[in-house]
């Protein structure tokens, strides 16, 4: 898949979910609930810094945004790992 293809699939999704599913990335709904609007602009940053030339850009960019924000939520404070990250690849 080229680059204004994946550009235009992109555009059509109708919410984040259709678009997790379309690159297959496993997500809990309570996150999604809590963190739509976050994620969805953390992903379309990550889109304008740099189009995707393939699908695989494009889910990369987008479970890196995933990630980020559940990194987010860990405290500060301590060194706690990312546990329960369905997209981390830091494990």
């Amino acid at each position: 898949m080229s680059q204004p293809e994946i550009m235009q699939t992109i555009s059509t999704f109708t919410s984040i979910e259709e678009a997790l599913d379309y690159f297959e990335i496993s997500y809990t709904q309570k996150f999604i609930n809590e963190h739509r609007l976050a994620l969805t602009k953390r992903f379309n940053g990550y889109l304008i810094l740099e189009k995707p030339e393939d699908w695989f850009a494009a889910r990369r960019a987008l479970k890196n945004a995933y990630c980020k924000i559940q990194r987010s939520q860990l405290s500060k404070g301590t060194r706690q790992a990312c546990r329960g990250c369905t997209t981390c690849q830091r494990r």
